[in-house]
């Protein structure tokens, strides 16, 4: 059976800065089966200057007209927040992660005890940043949205020199348009990935639907990092291109369904089909009487469903020898 992919049930903001719905994301993670739950860990001094501009899709979702740092105010967690979440999650058996956006929170964040790291698309260049969370050496999913491969390489590199080895790296092929366009995630690139820097690869996938997601796994994705919402109507920049409880449902089955039809890739008889090789491939049978001594030809044996008889894989050995017995017609040919 295949490896089972991490699946990462990306909450992210929307929570929209409440501590009652981060809970209920929590809730509605377990609920689908995902492995990890993740939020989005930053100090918006440290984040944006107060005149960056919003993204265009955050713009077209929250319909306000406002700075990135007057809407990332209002989706700040607390580190109080983040402590009952955190211990929420270990009540609850799921994995608590955090992406952190500055260096604070890459500390806090590991004083709280968070022992799986991701690293957004738009940190892939930030030095700084990646030595911080290379020294620690533990599993890190490094997020490649907007980059080139001479981009990535140098993201791996410093990880790598900051002192995360190679067994803790994985790549994670992205898209970081709000909701993808189907002709732009290039799951092809995810295989790239894999063969330039022979590391494990997975998906942080922002298209609309569930079939992308069930598709990486398919092609050999190791994780899968997918937001969801309470409800796609509620106000905040996420919420639309997310999924909602059932479709999250719907992933993570499917893509465990995905891994168990992945197998072991031998070809050969599966359990579940021995019974049928008997009853569905043909057998040597007699088209009409023949007797002892004479030839086998097509004339006298024909291939049929039969509980008797050689199977047809013997027909140019038997056509052509005498019957070593008489055969009534119908009756399978063997000896």
């Amino acid at each position: 059976m295949s490896q089972s992919t991490f699946i990462i049930a990306e909450a992210g903001v929307n929570h929209n800065g409440e501590l009652r719905q981060a809970i209920k994301l929590v809730d509605i993670a377990k609920m689908a089966g995902a492995d990890a739950v993740k939020f989005q860990t930053f100090k918006v001094q440290n984040l944006v200057t107060e005149t960056a501009q919003q993204a265009d899709y955050q713009k077209e979702n929250t319909g306000k007209e406002q700075s990135q740092f007057e809407l990332l105010q209002q989706l700040e967690l607390s580190e109080i927040d983040h402590r009952m979440i955190f211990n929420y999650c270990q009540q609850e058996g799921i994995e608590f992660m955090s992406t952190p956006f500055d260096e604070e929170s890459i500390e806090f964040l590991h004083r709280l005890g968070v022992s799986r790291w991701k690293i957004p698309s738009g940190e892939l260049l930030s030095i700084p940043y990646l030595q911080q969370i290379g020294q620690f050496n533990q599993p890190t999913y490094l997020s490649t949205g907007m980059a080139t491969l001479e981009e990535v390489s140098l993201a791996v590199e410093t990880l790598f020199q900051a002192g995360l080895a190679r067994e803790n790296l994985t790549l994670l092929h992205a898209n970081t348009a709000y909701p993808t366009p189907y002709e732009d995630v290039n799951l092809r690139a995810m295989l790239t990935l894999k063969e330039a820097f022979d590391l494990p690869v997975g998906l942080s996938d922002h298209s609309l639907g569930i079939e992308v997601p069930i598709a990486a796994v398919a092609m050999g994705a190791k994780v899968i990092e997918k937001h969801f919402t309470l409800d796609r109507g509620l106000p905040g920049p996420d919420h639309q291109a997310s999924l909602e409880l059932p479709e999250l449902q719907q992933m993570v089955t499917s893509i465990r369904h995905i891994e168990q039809a992945l197998g072991d890739g031998k070809k050969q008889p599966s359990p579940s089909e021995q019974a049928n090789i008997a009853v569905a491939r043909k057998r040597l049978v007699a088209k009409q009487p023949i007797a002892a001594g004479e030839l086998l030809t097509e004339q006298n044996v024909t291939l049929k469903r039969s509980d008797q008889g050689f199977f047809a894989d013997v027909w140019c050995e038997v056509l052509g020898k005498p019957a070593p017995k008489a055969f009534q017609a119908g009756e399978g040919i063997a000896w």
